[in-house]
């Protein structure tokens, strides 16, 4: 019996041993890093392609990026107390210490399509994407390598992610990391397409359906139409003040989503954040005031085509 109780003891301290090296081992040694690339790109400066980027810029990555000063010098997003520790926007102006004013277009582009930055850093997911078009992508460089106000220095220096033990743990075990990329051309559909079109606006250009699919751990950033819950809403969205509100269904549910909208309603709604009962969008719903009548048509056409979830969002 003592020699039972004995080996029971050895095992259950090497056990015990085994998560302490493993606790150890997530606390005090650095995140994974990974080899800088660079990605061959082609960055058109006509007027066109700086409006596009322009467009998808102010639409897509300024409501995290915009800081204080006016420019995308970056800002907090969230607090110590979030379950994956506190986190702010990085500067993405020109500024060469503190912005991204040192990384060439094809650093830029592998930067945005991975996750990984010049310095084989991984940033998190949130502003990567293999899905935006070739041309959508080198038009996002050329309107951050303009001379428009947004994207001139700024030495404001925002910490970007501090990972706590949990997004440690989830990094150093390859539950969450870059963006798989496999260099294939990717193309912007024909907006004669208009439902197809439709769909690359809401996923891949504005990405609109991270925030409103049921939560960003469940989205599909490959395949968005399989994220759980797919455009249904609930997910809760932090705004510029930390307070939460969970996004809205935008279904075609008569119910619970706008399935009893239409067009001009949903366009106002989207542009101006009024709602067709008169009431204000939260400050979490970004106004999207740049987009074009074909994007915001062909947004609509999609969503009609997207299966209804029943799902009522309290609000």
């Amino acid at each position: 019996m003592k020699k039972f109780l004995k080996i029971v003891g050895i095992v259950i301290a090497s056990i015990i041993g085994i998560i302490l090296c493993l606790v150890a081992w997530v606390m005090f040694t650095d995140v994974p890093s990974y080899p800088p690339k660079s990605l061959s790109i082609q960055i058109p400066t006509d007027s066109l392609t700086l409006h596009t980027g322009k467009v998808i810029v102010e639409g897509r990555c300024a409501y995290c990026h915009l800081g204080t000063d006016n420019k995308l010098s970056g800002r907090q997003m969230a607090p110590a107390s979030d379950p994956f520790g506190e986190y702010s926007s990085k500067n993405i102006t020109q500024d060469k210490t503190y912005g991204i004013g040192s990384y060439t277009k094809e650093q830029l582009a592998y930067f945005l399509r991975t996750g990984i930055n010049q310095h084989g850093k991984y940033i998190g997911p949130w502003m990567a994407s293999v899905l935006l078009s070739d041309s959508d992508l080198g038009a996002v460089i050329a309107y951050l390598k303009s001379d428009s106000p947004l994207v001139q220095p700024s030495s404001a220096n925002p910490q970007g992610l501090q990972p706590n033990f949990l997004l440690k743990a989830l990094l150093k075990f390859g539950a969450f990391g870059p963006l798989k990329y496999d260099e294939k051309p990717v193309a912007t559909p024909s907006p004669e397409n208009t439902v197809a079109f439709g769909k690359y606006v809401a996923t891949a250009r504005y990405s609109c359906y991270e925030c409103h699919s049921n939560s960003f751990e469940t989205n599909d950033q490959y395949e968005p139409e399989k994220s759980i819950g797919y455009f249904g809403g609930g997910n809760p969205i932090p705004d510029n003040q930390f307070k939460t509100t969970l996004s809205a269904n935008i279904t075609m549910s008569p119910t619970t989503g706008i399935g009893k909208w239409n067009y001009d309603q949903f366009m106002r709604a989207v542009t101006t954040g009024e709602r067709p009962d008169g009431k204000v969008l939260s400050a979490a719903m970004p106004r999207l005031h740049a987009l074009d009548e074909q994007e915001l048509k062909a947004i609509w056409e999609y969503l009609r085509t997207v299966p209804v979830i029943e799902n009522k969002v309290a609000r």
